[in-house]
């Protein structure tokens, strides 16, 4: 089936849920806090999706300044549609949204390390996180 990539698509708490759950990223993100996923959806700079016909196989979500610096805060393909190139085409449509001098950052999902130096990404050990407050 033909992947359909759409820059800015309204997508529902419901449907991005669905998919998170997926694509197992859904292991690391509040799947059970539809408040929290409203309010990561409504405040992305850039959100681009991927769709085999009606359903959503695929999201790059990223908050930035567009021109220093982008946070590539998630990147969930189904699993049942990875190793298609998905992932790697919402990353390229992401960054034809930014200048071109524009790093992409992000922290990658233990299931997904080995994945990003394949698509160009280069590891920095000097990451930090400061976490907010546990419920």
């Amino acid at each position: 089936m033909d992947i359909e990539y759409r820059h800015e698509a309204t997508i529902s708490v419901a449907q991005a849920i669905d998919l998170y759950t997926r694509s197992t990223l859904g292991e690391r993100r509040p799947v059970h806090r539809p408040d929290i996923f409203e309010g990561m959806l409504r405040h992305a700079d850039v959100t681009v999706t991927a769709w085999a016909g009606e359903t959503l196989v695929g999201i790059a979500r990223t908050l930035t300044d567009f021109t220093y610096a982008a946070y590539l805060a998630d990147l969930a393909v189904d699993e049942a549609h990875q190793h298609q190139g998905i992932g790697t085409r919402l990353i390229e449509e992401t960054r034809s949204r930014l200048q071109p001098e524009c790093m992409v950052v992000l922290l990658a999902a233990p299931k997904a390390n080995d994945y990003y130096p394949k698509v160009g990404f280069e590891h920095n050990p000097r990451a930090w996180v400061l976490p907010g407050e546990k419920p």
